[in-house]
């Protein structure tokens, strides 16, 4: 099977929240004997901001951010894919590609729309009634989303979507696992997230606040749009930090914090990429609280839940480095066993009806 996928980046995770996610499922499904190629624009810096190299289990293409770029693109790829697919938050001519990918299925092509941020989406589309998705969601032939449970189904149902599945995200352990830490990201609480509209008054609710209240502590903070933010004295700011240092950032402090933006906490069920890679990182994991988070790791055992910055201080002040220890590593065990791309993968191709070919070496 030949996939062209539209998406944001996979080469560069720079201002690109979902490079881990395509990462890690293309280069499962591609050990699967799947074809994949990858249609990028050449956007927000992204080229230039690279973190690994085209990869051997994809094709990467990058096409000008531009009306003819996409349209070149788009045509080659259709007449190739068996399978094309867009990506929601390509960031340039998104609802163009949108309705244009819809509009490609045939006889010989499937098209699916893979919705990396559903709750956002669904929103839009509740709030303008003239929104282009009504019209192209019933065209497609499969949605996929990387989370929002049964809520997110029924919500793309109600819009006309012939089927509906969630592949939630995964952790890849080739690129994902303990290391050992660096003394430069050694602190109590870390967090890395880009500054978004979105998420900035849950990370001021959850990390800035929990970081007020323990001044003797010490804080990190990772990710793009952080620099005039005003902060508490015992926060550092890394700003972005790329994909190959992840592993370091999680393994160098005693927890590391998820904060769902708040469309994903309100829908539920969606578990962002920083929770199954600092879980294969072997990291303590301290989370806000949303509804399913026990479909992924158990609270108290594999994962510390929140319901605001006074209930983080208060894990972090009672957490020493053994009970760390512990739940990082009942973490990594849980998602290594049951949320692995490989595990995702098995699932894209049972939706497709495609056997899987062959299996990693790893399991």
């Amino acid at each position: 099977m030949r996939i062209a996928f539209f998406g944001s980046s996979l080469v560069s995770s720079y201002w690109n929240g979902a490079a881990t996610y395509y990462r890690g499922l293309l280069k499962a499904l591609a050990a699967h004997g799947v074809d994949v190629t990858f249609y990028e624009p050449d956007a927000y810096q992204r080229q230039q901001h690279r973190d690994i190299d085209d990869p051997p289990w994809a094709r990467v293409v990058v096409y000008p951010a531009t009306e003819a770029g996409w349209q070149r693109a788009l045509i080659t790829a259709a007449r190739e894919a068996d399978l094309l697919v867009k990506a929601s938050g390509v960031g340039v001519f998104d609802r163009e590609l949108e309705i244009a990918v819809a509009a490609a299925a045939s006889a010989t092509t499937r098209v699916a729309l893979w919705d990396v941020d559903a709750p956002a989406t669904l929103d839009a589309v509740a709030a303008d009634p003239s929104n282009h998705l009504r019209d192209a969601v019933p065209r497609y032939d499969v949605v996929f989303t990387y989370g929002g449970g049964d809520a997110v189904v029924r919500a793309y149902e109600a819009l006309g979507a012939k089927r509906c599945v969630p592949i939630y995200n995964a952790v890849d352990p080739d690129t994902h696992h303990p290391v050992a830490p660096r003394e430069n990201l050694r602190c109590d609480l870390s967090f890395l997230g880009n500054r978004l509209p979105d998420r900035e008054a849950r990370v001021e609710a959850f990390f800035l606040d929990a970081a007020a209240r323990l001044p003797e502590k010490s804080f990190l903070l990772g990710g793009a749009g952080w620099d005039d933010k005003p902060m508490p004295a015992n926060v550092r700011r890394l700003g972005h930090v790329g994909s190959a240092d992840h592993n370091a950032f999680f393994c160098s402090s005693r927890a590391t914090l998820n904060i769902n933006r708040a469309s994903m906490a309100r829908y539920g069920f969606s578990p962002p990429t920083r929770i199954f890679e600092a879980a294969g990182a072997g990291a303590c994991l301290i989370t806000d609280r949303w509804e399913g988070i026990e479909q992924f790791l158990e609270p108290g055992v594999e994962i510390l839940v929140a319901d605001s910055g006074a209930e983080v201080a208060a894990a972090l002040d009672g957490l020493d480095d053994l009970r760390a220890a512990t739940i990082g590593t009942a973490a990594c065990k849980k998602v290594l066993a049951a949320h692995t791309y490989a595990h995702r993968a098995r699932e894209v191709l049972d939706v497709l009806g495609e056997p899987a070919r062959r299996h990693e070496a790893a399991e």
